[in-house]
């Protein structure tokens, strides 16, 4: 049996916490304490809610519109930090293998959405062998009409500018603005169906909370 992303995470948080240097762990473990403590925005959209349209340009710099990814069916939108970001990796991979498979059944399809530059992006599409849509969202604007963007603190730019990430170079206008880790189920009226939003980066959204959700619409 595969492992969850849960187990992977908690896997790669033990591999960062023996290589990674203390005092840039300590600013991230002292980051993720804060988004816990904030929990889940209260302005963060609801299932229910009408999700108003958006374009935004996919990996080859083409614009696509949300009327144009639910005119076929459910969308399943990924918000996630970026490809520099190893837990939205291992969630982008693994949707890819295991949920991906299974969204046909549902007549629904998969697209992920991230503040990264077109370029960026066609970067992380080919690096992770990703059969889906990813999205540019600069300045994680659509990301903040959802309610789940946030600015990330001076203390952790400069942690992630010593492990050799500047976010102004790989994110859309230079932006330093990020979404919080959220999957949403969105049907062909741009209704939201479904939503889970992660304070905790390190968590993300399970295959089986999604299948699940997509059979509750059948």
């Amino acid at each position: 049996m595969s492992l969850s992303i849960r187990e992977q995470s908690d896997q790669l948080k033990a591999a960062a916490a023996e290589h990674l240097p203390a005092d840039v762990l300590a600013v991230f473990d002292r980051s993720i304490e804060g988004f816990l403590d904030q929990g889940i925005p209260s302005g963060a959209i609801r299932a229910g809610q009408r999700l108003e349209s958006f374009t935004l340009d996919d990996a080859t710099g083409t614009p696509i519109s949300l009327d144009q990814l639910v005119s076929a069916g459910t969308v399943v939108l990924v918000f996630y930090r970026g490809g520099w970001c190893p837990y939205c990796n291992l969630a982008l991979r693994t949707y890819q293998q295991e949920l991906l498979p299974q969204l046909g059944a549902f007549g629904a399809r998969l697209a992920a959405v991230s503040p990264q530059s077109p370029d960026e992006s066609l970067s992380t599409t080919e690096k992770a062998g990703l059969g889906f849509t990813v999205l540019s969202d600069p300045d994680s604007r659509v990301a903040e009409r959802i309610g789940v963007a946030f600015q990330q603190t001076d203390e952790v730019l400069a942690a992630q500018r010593q492990l050799g990430l500047d976010l102004t170079e790989v994110n859309g206008e230079g932006s330093t603005r990020l979404p919080r880790p959220t999957v949403l189920i969105v049907d062909q009226n741009r209704i939201v169906r479904f939503i889970d939003v992660q304070p905790d980066y390190t968590a993300r959204t399970e295959v089986a909370d999604i299948i699940a959700a997509l059979t509750d619409m059948r």
